[in-house]
């Protein structure tokens, strides 16, 4: 019954074709999406990438085809040879492209058949994610993740143009390389040449596009793959892609400005209009506005409500007062029932050292004057649901809680740390009833059914913002030992170098994240580029010369080569697709990922290795019993 494909060439895609193209003579190939049988006509819906296009079989004027079609089931692989007719007004499918045409067969090859699908193409929700893993194949054939792909492959494309036109060259860096721990575990690679030695996947290409601006490129980037050993969440996988970039003599507006471009390159790709610039807030501004250093701007953030309550009253309500006490409210939540109430109680993290109060009724009787006061401080409406939080004086302070000069103290990060978490789940968990979120959705859904010629506005549904001012470093309580807080290249305010001995934690970075809707899409900063600088944030880590030269020797003796200022940022690319795609998680807009226990269910990987292979790269696998 197969037929080969012969001398048959296509001519057009099956969502290409429109009612201007009635009369023409067409070749068509692709999947059997649906197949409806009339007796004497058989109607296939013939699916590629691009559409579906209905094929007629007429027994009487293709009586071999009509023979074919009977045997024919979805997902078969066919090509259809026919004119292009308009359809009659009745049978005109205005929710199809191709709806106001079909094409009257006059020859069908059947060029292959197919097992049983686990689940069909056509199917628009298939909730066992396992099954559609395993079945990768099958599952990127759907509408939605075809969507999703050439989404992702326009948005790339307009960046990468983007960049192209402000001077930049996209230079790819090594994939295997030297193990420079950058935070999370390397991927490390056994050498069959080097017994005993190994190379590592890169976490990012960090010192490689530091090296390119000692080389004189001046503007570097790339769409580069990045390899980290971390625990899985919904956006985070072990390999994923970077728009990574690095200018040389540059101000931190000047990467602003590059990154404000090529996302509203980006968007555009998309349909949608993203204004810029992008707001900007401090590091620390950030966590007492909104309890997280990945703010979502969609909801209203925290506000300090103090002023409402007496000392008298904070002392029943068995509240400290020498830390934060802050409210938020969730818009048109409405009435909650007791049950709702206590339901949310789970959802607090009640091991910060803090304490929330919702309970407005109990509030309102026994001191309605804070009550009203609160409401009123946090602009909230008759319907909006409003969380105080605030610290617990039952939580125990450690020697780690000592207030930092000129900085938020732990237990104060606590506080508003647990507001900011707890102000995320009940938004997500309200998100029906307030409505912010469900902008994103139809904002999403237009975006993929416009022109992107005709962009909508984003401003509601994407909100993007620049945070500042991070700390240089972070105490690290397990080993008494400062860290740095974003990578050991990062520059310090050139005020704050003083104080990287005597008091690291007033020190300062000049790095920056870009986040939006709760995500960190990035990360950058100005980098050292002088060797004695460098020498002097190895020595206030407690890294010695003689670690240093083992770790990162090669980068050192490179910035003894008339080093540039230099400075860039790497944004997570698929993290930008996913907000755009309207996606849960990122395995919605990559390929082939993996599972959240890290497994590859379609490739079956990871898997172990023969004997012979362990014997040439020297290894023997010591299992714990």
């Amino acid at each position: 019954m197969l037929d080969f494909l012969g001398n048959l060439e296509r001519t057009h895609l099956c969502g290409t074709l429109r009612a201007s193209d009635a009369g023409k003579q067409v070749v068509l190939m692709g999947w059997v999406n649906r197949r409806r049988d009339h007796g004497n006509l058989i109607f296939l819906d013939l699916r590629d990438r691009t559409g579906i296009s209905q094929i007629v079989l007429d027994a009487e004027l293709c009586p071999e085809g009509h023979e074919k079609g009977e045997q024919v089931r979805p997902e078969y692989v066919v090509a259809a040879v026919g004119k292009v007719r308009l359809r009659d007004n009745d049978a005109i499918n205005p929710k199809m492209e191709t709806g106001e045409i079909e094409i009257e067969a006059t020859e069908l090859r059947v060029l292959n058949d197919t097992k049983l699908a686990p689940f069909s193409p056509s199917e628009e929700a298939i909730q066992n994610e396992e099954v559609r893993l395993k079945y990768r194949y099958v599952d990127l054939r759907r509408a939605e993740m075809q969507r999703n792909f050439r989404l992702r492959h326009e948005i790339t494309l307009a960046i990468r143009d983007c960049l192209s036109g402000l001077g930049f060259l996209e230079i790819e860096t090594p994939i295997l390389c030297k193990s420079t721990p950058e935070g999370a575990r390397d991927f490390l690679v056994p050498s069959r040449v080097h017994p005993g030695e190994f190379y590592a996947l890169p976490q990012s290409p960090q010192i490689f596009k530091q090296i390119l601006m000692i080389s004189g490129f001046d503007r570097y980037f790339q769409v580069a793959r990045c390899f980290r050993d971390e625990d899985l969440r919904a956006d985070r996988q072990l390999e994923f892609t970077q728009i990574d970039l690095e200018m040389s003599f540059p101000r931190r507006e000047n990467v602003f400005d590059v990154v404000e471009k090529f996302m509203h390159a980006g968007f555009a790709a998309a349909g949608v209009d993203l204004p810029v610039p992008f707001p900007r807030i401090s590091y620390d501004e950030s966590l007492k506005q909104y309890g997280t250093d990945k703010p979502d701007l969609r909801l209203p953030g925290l506000v300090d409500v103090r002023s409402a309550f007496t000392d008298e009253n904070l002392a029943v309500l068995q509240i400290d007062p020498a830390l934060p006490i802050v409210a938020f409210r969730i818009p048109n939540v409405g009435e909650l029932s007791r049950k709702e109430r206590e339901d949310n109680h789970p959802m607090f993290d009640l091991k910060k050292g803090a304490k929330f109060i919702d309970d407005f009724k109990r509030l309102a009787k026994g001191f309605p004057e804070s009550a009203v006061k609160v409401r009123e401080l946090a602009g909230a409406a008759e319907a909006d649901f409003v969380i105080i939080v605030a610290g617990d004086p039952a939580h125990h302070i450690k020697a780690s809680d000592t207030k930092f000069p000129g900085r938020l103290s732990e237990r104060e990060i606590n506080v508003y740390a647990a507001a900011g978490n707890f102000r995320s789940e009940l938004a997500k968990k309200y998100a029906d009833r307030h409505g912010a979120f469900k902008v994103t959705e139809e904002v999403v859904e237009a975006a993929h059914t416009r022109d992107a010629k005709d962009p909508i506005d984003g401003s509601l549904a994407f909100r993007p913002i620049w945070l500042t001012d991070f700390p240089m470093f972070e105490f690290d309580v397990a080993t008494g030992k400062w860290m740095p807080a974003h990578h050991p290249f990062t520059a310090p305010y050139e005020a704050d170098m003083a104080n990287l001995v005597s008091d690291p934690a007033s020190v300062r970075a000049d790095c920056y994240d870009l986040a939006m809707n709760g995500l960190e899409l990035g990360s950058g900063s100005i980098r050292i580029h002088r060797k004695d600088v460098q020498k002097q944030i190895f020595a206030s880590l407690g890294i010695s010369d003689e670690e240093a030269h083992q770790r990162f020797g090669f980068f050192l003796d490179a910035l003894e080569y008339g080093t540039p200022p230099h400075g860039g940022i790497a944004l997570g690319l698929d993290r930008i697709v996913m907000l755009l795609a309207g996606a849960a998680n990122l395995r919605e807009v990559i390929a082939f990922p993996k599972t959240a226990k890290a497994i590859d269910l379609m490739a079956d990987a990871p898997t172990g290795v023969t004997e012979q292979q362990l014997k040439e790269l020297h290894l023997r696998i010591a299992l714990k019993s």
